[in-house]
């Protein structure tokens, strides 16, 4: 039986012919389920709407993106199962600027001109890889992290040839849990026996979440003078610097990764976000101007870039080419979400600006109200359409916006921003008032869903911290406390898939906003218990 049998395949090429070409080998290689696309957005479309076994992507796409990016996004918005093969098709000429380019690379590379044969070979190789991890990848995914960690040594011991694998994966494992401590000897151990870059990235992530910033930035440093190819780097290397308050070292890391992948749209982003933070608003101005033309065609388009724009362009005194954007946001942007709310936030900033004081009223009152159902917007664009209400008579709005971010702030030091535009203004016991309000309000709301389950009442605990985790989707405490409601409930009530699912994205959630909270691994037991009480595990599927 053909191995590749059942599997289906996505190529993404530029060139009709090559694409073509392509299809032939496959088939010729026993693969007949096929499709193809041309560009980088096509293939977003693609992989939102289905599943593959198998990626042949060409490196040197059009339209201002490359394979490595594509491959990026793909696993930023995680668009692709970790079970999908993803190998890069590229020239021999640029095999030098994408081997080792990024801490989660493709499957493997075929460099042209290549045979069918050729192909097959690449293909059966990181098909047996793949099915050697395919227990690991299954577990991961139902969120049973100490069965897949436990799926790991099993691995180790079954396929040693795949040990750098599983240890990778153990190691990438113990971080999700939110145990760095637990990674980082394996990611040294990896680093002495391999000196793999990418462990030695590992080693360094686990310093940052311990908050060693000076360890991390040291061998980031390291990291980045050795592969100036290695944008992961660059990116934690910037992180490092701005956890320690350094923004101009950020922005020149950053300024360097750029340099090195030119068209990665949120790497772009952050280095127009930094720039504007730092003062710097030539740079801002210059590189968000590329968010802005970049994104507008993608999948990925955001229009609270516009509003960044915006902001640059009216600090620099320009506010006509300011108002321009604005035009293009409503006419490029016209169904985005949030659209409305972020052209009223920008023109606000211009009309502010030239002294309209009836326009800016309008567009004040246009954007408070639109903002009470924007819980995903930028803390820093709704701080700025606060410092605006302040500074025009509209306090009460101002402090509606604040009270709203500080509640759903992630840390103290998103706190403390918040705090600073009253601060500024000079408002300082307003400031103090809005935290102790805010943080009051999340303690309630906590306190009151707990003691309805304490009582018994599981859905309406539910219910309740369902609600507050879709105001407040930031708040590390509120997610954390709407996952422990749904494992609850799920515990008492029996088991529901909705709420199941939902349960692992809030759990996700807290380990995204406070990856080394402390009573993560409980939280992470308690839904590994329910599963198996339930007999929820993953189904196995088939190998090939």
């Amino acid at each position: 039986m053909n191995e590749l049998d059942g599997l289906n395949a996505l190529i993404i090429e530029p060139h009709a012919g090559m694409r073509s070409t392509i299809h032939n080998m496959l088939n010729m290689c026993g693969l007949s389920k096929i499709d193809h696309v041309g560009s980088s957005n096509q293939a977003v479309k693609h992989l939102g709407l289905k599943q593959y076994d198998l990626i042949l992507c060409e490196y040197a796409l059009e339209g201002g993106q490359d394979g490595q990016q594509l491959l990026e996004d793909v696993r930023h918005h995680k668009l692709m199962p970790l079970s999908t093969m993803f190998f890069m098709v590229t020239a021999e000429g640029d095999y030098g600027k994408v081997v080792s380019a990024a801490e989660l690379g493709p499957t493997d590379y075929v460099l042209k001109p290549f045979t069918a044969d050729r192909l097959l070979e690449r293909i059966a190789r990181g098909l047996e890889r793949r099915n050697a991890l395919l227990p690991v990848y299954d577990l991961m995914e139902a969120g049973n992290q100490r069965e897949a960690i436990a799926a790991c040594l099993d691995g180790e011991e079954r396929y040693p040839r795949y040990l750098v694998d599983f240890m990778r994966l153990r190691a990438e494992l113990h971080m999700f849990l939110g145990e760095p401590h637990e990674a980082e000897p394996l990611y040294r151990q990896l680093v002495e026996t391999k000196a793999i870059a990418w462990a030695r990235l590992g080693l360094a992530k686990t310093l940052f979440l311990r908050e060693r910033y000076d360890e991390a930035r040291e061998m980031l440093e390291d990291l980045v003078d050795a592969n100036k190819n290695f944008v992961d780097a660059y990116d934690w290397l910037a992180r490092t610097h701005e956890a320690a308050g350094a923004l101009d070292a950020a922005q020149a890391v950053l300024t360097e990764a750029v340099t090195v992948s030119p068209h990665a749209v949120r790497r772009l982003r952050k280095l127009g976000e930094t720039a504007l933070e730092a003062g710097d608003h030539d740079t801002a101005e210059k590189i968000l101007k590329q968010v802005v033309s970049k994104a507008k065609y993608s999948e990925f388009k955001d229009p609270q870039d516009h509003v960044r724009l915006v902001q640059t362009l009216v600090r620099k005194g320009d506010p006509v080419q300011a108002a321009a954007v604005i035009r293009d946001l409503d006419k490029s942007m016209a169904f985005q979400k949030h659209t409305p709310l972020c052209s009223a936030i920008a023109s606000s900033l211009v009309h502010e600006y030239t002294g309209n004081e009836a326009r800016l009223a309008e567009s004040l009152a246009a954007a408070l109200a639109a903002s009470q159902d924007a819980p995903d917007l930028r803390p820093e664009i709704k701080l700025e359409l606060a410092r605006t209400c302040i500074e025009n008579g509209m306090e009460e709005g101002a402090a509606e916006i604040v009270r709203d971010v500080m509640r759903n702030a992630q840390n103290g030091a998103a706190v403390a921003r918040a705090m600073a535009v009253f601060e500024n203004a000079g408002q300082a016991e307003t400031a103090q008032k809005l935290a102790m309000e805010s943080r009051q309000q999340v303690v309630d709301l906590v306190a009151t869903g707990a003691a309805k389950a304490k009582s018994g009442d599981y859905k309406g605990a539910v219910v309740l911290m369902q609600e507050a985790a879709t105001k407040l989707p930031d708040n590390p405490q509120v997610v954390f406390n709407a996952a422990l409601a749904i494992l609850k409930c799920l515990d008492h009530e029996g088991w529901d898939e909705r709420l199941g699912q939902q349960a692992l994205a809030y759990i996700a959630g807290v380990r995204r906003l406070d990856p080394v909270n402390p009573k993560l691994p409980a939280l992470a037991g308690l839904h590994h218990q329910i599963l198996k009480k339930y007999d929820k595990g993953p189904r196995p599927k088939r190998a090939g």
